[in-house]
This record gives structure tokens, C-alpha cells and sequence, in this order.
């Protein structure tokens, strides 16, 4: 995160003593990525962080691949994945590679029966459907329909839903998300270009501490494997923090975008960026308008990425036949563009209500077994007149 936030008591100094209100010592942790390089957050806990009393069991979670190396444009119909009570089991994986794995999630119930950890991968969560409250040991975050969460890796949190009918996108990065550096100065901050800016990000706030002993469970994803661990102190004992290693979000419905005379490429929607890939907002915008302009997309060979759009809601106005929760995925190798005849209904519009997500990955996207039971087996075709 490129802004510096503190919540709770911390002490005036770094490492150095911080002494609990009726004796002892509270316990520092560093929270940081990318060894002691990059952004990273200074914890006081109640307890030691370090009391594992238990390892239960450990299991695989790693997708099943059905298509190992991709040149068939596809269309998964995300809505037709059906809902399970758990968090963890009702994600499913779709695309994955080594830098990240793209999948769709449709929980019925909040996760409060066990904790929940990431050691591999930072995650952005993008809420479709839902409302409720991320519960971490750095604080509580509200969200609801069209929320970005990013949650930082060995983030150990829980997540609240007011809602049974709930639909995520998520995305698991093994390189830390963070804004597009070309909308920032040397500093972090955001320039006066930049579609969004600090004011924008919902910050964790509204700090839970619990001392209390006893067995607590955490589930802990490690290279593709899931354990199932117990600490033996509430994993949100934390009393303070600051620092720049936090969850956070961010709302698409915040992202104001760029517009021009003649039609602008993709880069222009970036939101995040990553060591592997990308990930663009498509929101409601005016259109190109140059009097000879054609607001559609030109046709382009995806040469040097995988595109993988998820459909949120409004008008797509360069795709015939798509639906909420689509997901289409262009692969590397060859070009695409705009489904017969939307370039042309594209030309006069002046606007467009489309709101979409958009992942371009740097190396191609595998398919798993659990995507092939969603696909429709003809958008390859599509283009065929």
C-alpha cells in the first residue's frame, strides 16, 4: 500500500519496550514483503505470535488441470457455479499459471469457524454479489457490490456476510499487488492523472483485540497444500500497528475513467499491477469523440498475454451474448476483437454502462477441470460470420 496508516496504541519508538498497562511486555512482529525490502507494518500483540500447540492435518488443494498449454478462446459461464456454505470450499479455481490463479467463489455462510491464511500469495477479492465485513488481526473493513480486497499474504483474517447470495472474483498473486507506478510520484503518491487516489481506499479500521487462550484453528495455504493449524492464543490479539503492509479496498464504482478522441487501449483501465500480471477496470464512461470515431475496440493479437475479462454488470458492448459473471478468456498466440457486428452498432454511441474486471497475465493461463464444467464449447467460434 503506498500510503502509511496506524490503528490502535503502538510506542513512541520502534524495538523498544512497550509495557502492558498491568506489567508485561507487549510482543513485536514485523508484517513485511519481499524480505525486509519492501512495504511492511509493525505489530504489538498480546501474546507471542509464535504458539503453534498443534498441527492437525494437511492436505492438497491444487487444481486439476484439464489444459495445460491453451490456444482456444473460452467463455465460462461463472453463474452456474454452485454455492457452497464454506468459504474455503466454495472456491474453485479456473486459470491458473506460476504467477497466479484466477477463480470464482459463491460462499452462503460467513467464515467464523476457523481462521484463514495465505502464506503463498497475496489475494484480491472482487465482490460481485455480497455485502459484509473482512475481519483481519490489522483491523475490520466493510465492503459490498463492486469492492476491490486486497489482503496482503500471511494476512490471518475472517470474513462476515450479511448476505447468503454472494459471488467473488478472486485473484492469488505470488508477487505483492500494488497501484500502477505511472500513476505515482517518487514518493508513492498519487499524481493529479491518476484515475483514483488516497481518499478512495476503504482502510482497515475498527481494531479487534481478544486475549484469550485456548485452540484456535488456522487454516494455512502453503505451495498447495492446506494445514490445519492450532495456536494456542486468538489469532486477533493485536493491541496497535502502523506501517504500509495492510489490507485494504477499493471500490470500481471509485475509478474515474480516462477518455479520449479516438479509442484509448486497455492500459488506460489499469487498477493494479503485479510482477506477472495485470488487473483493469472497465467502468461506465463517455465515449471516443473524434467525429469519425469508433468507440469499439480495434482488433489485436494478444502476442504477449493471456486477457481474462470478467463481466460485472451493464452493456458489453463489444461482445454479442454475454451475461453477469461471464468469464472469457483470449489466449496468447492469436488475435481478437470485437464480435461480429459490434463494431458497427458501436459507431454514433456516446456512452457505454459496462462494468468489468479485467486480469492480462505476462504467461499463459492453464485451464482446470472445474472451468471446462463451465464452459460453453463454441466462443472460439464466435467470430465466425
Amino acid at each position: 500500500m503506498p500510503i502509511y496508516h496506524k490503528v490502535g496504541n503502538i510506542p513512541h519508538k520502534r524495538h523498544i519496550q512497550f509495557e502492558k498497562p498491568n506489567g508485561g511486555l507487549y510482543y513485536e512482529q514485523l508484517f513485511g514483503t519481499e524480505g525486509f525490502h519492501g512495504h511492511s507494518s509493525l505489530l504489538y500483540h498480546v501474546h507471542r505470535p509464535t504458539q503453534v500447540k498443534e498441527i492437525l492435518k494437511s492436505y492438497s488443494v491444487e487444481p486439476e488441470i484439464a489444459i495445460e498449454k491453451n490456444i482456444k478462446s473460452l467463455l465460462l459461464k461463472g453463474f452456474e457455479l454452485q454455492p457452497k456454505d464454506d468459504f474455503l470450499e466454495s472456491r474453485t479455481d479456473m486459470l491458473v499459471n506460476n504467477d497466479c490463479i484466477i477463480g470464482l467463489a459463491a460462499p452462503k455462510k460467513s467464515l467464523r469457524e476457523y481462521f484463514y491464511k495465505n502464506a503463498d500469495a497475496d489475494e484480491m477479492l472482487f465482490i460481485h454479489k455480497g455485502k459484509g465485513t473482512l475481519r483481519t488481526f490489522m483491523g475490520n473493513i466493510p465492503f459490498e457490490y463492486g469492492d476491490y480486497l486486497v489482503i496482503p499474504r500471511g494476512m490471518i483474517y475472517q470474513i462476515d456476510f450479511e448476505t447468503s447470495d454472494n459471488r467473488l472474483l478472486y485473484v492469488e498473486s505470488t508477487s505483492p499487488f500494488y497501484t500502477p507506478k505511472r500513476y505515482k510520484n517518487e514518493s508513492g503518491q498519487h499524481l493529479e492523472h491518476s484515475p483514483f487516489c488516497e481518499r478512495d481506499f476503504k482502510l482497515p479500521e475498527q481494531l479487534e483485540t481478544y486475549d484469550e487462550k485456548g485452540d484456535f484453528l488456522i487454516k494455512i495455504k502453503k505451495e498447495g497444500m492446506m494445514h490445519e493449524v492450532v495456536y494456542a492464543t486468538h489469532p486477533f490479539d493485536v493491541i496497535g500497528w502502523d506501517g504500509y503492509n495492510f489490507p485494504y479496498g477499493f471500490s470500481i464504482h471509485n475509478f474515474e475513467p480516462i477518455t479520449g478522441r479516438v479509442h484509448l487501449p486497455p492500459p488506460i483501465h489499469q487498477t493494479f499491477e503485479t510482477a506477472g500480471f495485470v488487473v483493469c477496470s472497465f467502468c461506465p464512461r463517455l465515449y471516443d469523440y473524434h467525429p469519425k470515431s469508433i468507440p469499439a475496440p480495434y482488433n489485436h493479437s494478444n502476442i504477449d498475454s493471456d486477457e481474462v475479462l470478467y463481466y460485472v454488470d451493464g452493456d458489453f458492448m463489444s461482445r454479442n451474448n454475454i451475461e453477469q459473471g461471464h468469464i472469457t478468456l483470449h489466449p496468447k498466440g492469436i488475435p481478437h476483437g470485437p464480435a461480429p457486428g459490434a463494431m458497427e452498432r458501436s459507431i454514433g454511441q456516446t456512452e457505454t454502462l459496462e462494468l468489468a474486471v479485467m486480469v492480462d497475465t505476462f504467461r499463459p493461463l492453464k485451464v482446470t477441470k472445474a472451468a471446462m464444467g463451465l464452459d460453453d464449447g463454441q466462443y472460439y467460434k464466435s467470430w465466425v460470420e
